[in-house]
């Protein structure tokens, strides 16, 4: 009987495990930007508030506002544009709780004499003891602890492209820089929505005026190879119960 209850516990752990044997060899996937609710929000177009008149004015000026004039507004506006990102990111969090609970019971009821009746049934049925009666004790207890605790500190800059002007003029932009260095490659990837009113005179943005930023640091190469552990050791860790 327990062999048929290992085998199915076994094949239930298979098939939980089953669903992260696509995640062997290969980094976290990102969580997709699109069809998210901030995306559908960004695809609405807003109503207009005033009337632009800039063009009017331009069409008369000898000095235009085009990206190309001298007193032109050189921000990335469009898509093909490009701006810089300041990405700087110095967090800590600390997190600690704990948790007790402790509870316990008892009960006893004793009879001792009720009308010679006990005794008369003690003679009678000799495995009976009615002179103890019932007696029952519980007790209960369970604790717990818990940690967290993480610091991270970033400063990256990198050149991103807009690639997408949405209906309301949110800006969708996307960049990626990589550096060789003798056989490892250096690899930073940056995608996200920006307004365009954030975006500085200079042409750059910080990172936390980025709306479903999503930022990846990391490299690959000789040695990010060896620093992962080999894929059979992966299987196992996902696949054994134990």
């Amino acid at each position: 009987m327990r062999f048929p209850v290992l085998f199915s516990s076994m094949a239930l752990g298979l098939m939980a495990a089953c669903s992260d044997l696509d995640q062997v060899g290969r980094a976290p996937e990102f969580t997709p930007t699109r069809s998210t609710s901030e995306y559908n929000a960004m695809l609405t177009p807003s109503l207009p508030t005033q009337i632009d008149r800039r063009r009017t004015i331009d069409n008369a000026s000898l000095w235009t506002s085009e990206q190309t004039s001298l007193l032109g507004d050189r921000r990335a506006a469009k898509k093909g544009d490009i701006l810089t990102v300041v990405i700087e990111i110095d967090e800590s969090a600390e997190i600690s709780n704990s948790s007790a609970r402790n509870r316990s019971g008892s009960e006893s009821m004793q009879i001792p004499q009720l009308l010679g009746i006990p005794q008369r049934i003690d003679d009678v049925l000799p495995l009976v003891d009615l002179e103890n009666g019932v007696s029952t004790t519980s007790k209960s207890s369970s604790a717990g602890t818990g940690s967290v605790r993480r610091n991270e500190k970033l400063e990256l800059k990198i050149a991103a492209t807009v690639i997408e002007v949405l209906p309301n003029g949110i800006l969708h932009i996307q960049g990626n820089q990589e550096v060789r260095v003798n056989f490892e490659i250096r690899e930073l990837l940056l995608d996200g929505y920006v307004r365009p009113q954030d975006i500085s005179r200079q042409n750059d943005i910080s990172s936390d005026k980025i709306a479903s930023a999503r930022i990846s640091y990391g490299g690959r190469g000789q040695i990010s190879q060896v620093q992962q552990p080999r894929y059979g050791q992966q299987i196992a860790d996902i696949v054994l119960p134990f």
